[in-house]
């Protein structure tokens, strides 16, 4: 997948290098995802900018950690062919503020935690919807779980002993 990157406010780490990492794991745990046609944008920025976003797109006044706008249905994304011209799976963006406020609430580096919600919206970018149904949920946990493993990223879901959070 191609990945257009964008980066405004997120200072320190290098966050391109981090997104292709996380989109190429994402690609290997969801298969869908490692068509070469596919591109994407990834735009890093302000909670400001992502409260806009979410206002106008989603009429949810509020920031949020990240925000997937996908342009394919599923099942134009499983009938796609390998060959033949790009095409847009769709765009994610990410808040500074939020995503280094979860972060550290989580006791978690900055840079698992982006990684983590790369791939959660690279997932919904992919019809993923872990707000259909708890067998959803966990199959989206899942191929996080497995694409963060892949980069050696811990689980997000389990707490310090290795259980699962409730």
């Amino acid at each position: 997948m191609d990945l257009e990157i964008d980066i405004e406010g997120w200072p320190g780490a290098d966050w391109e290098a981090l997104a292709e990492r996380a989109s190429h794991a994402v690609a290997e745990s969801a298969p869908e995802l490692a068509n070469a046609r596919l591109s994407a944008s990834l735009l890093f920025t302000t909670d400001a900018e992502v409260h806009t976003l979410n206002r106008e797109w989603r009429e949810r006044d509020k920031p949020t950690n990240v925000l997937s706008f996908p342009m394919l249905s599923r099942e134009e994304l499983l009938a796609l062919e390998p060959e033949g011209p790009p095409v847009l799976l769709g765009d994610l963006a990410l808040a500074y503020e939020t995503c280094a406020r979860e972060a550290d609430e989580k006791g978690v580096a900055l840079e698992h935690h982006a990684a983590h919600l790369i791939i959660h919206g690279m997932l919904h970018l992919a019809s993923y919807d872990h707000e259909i149904s708890t067998e959803d949920a966990e199959h989206m946990e899942g191929l996080e779980i497995e694409a963060l493993a892949r980069i050696g990223i811990a689980d997000p879901y389990a707490d310090s002993f290795g259980d699962r959070e409730l």
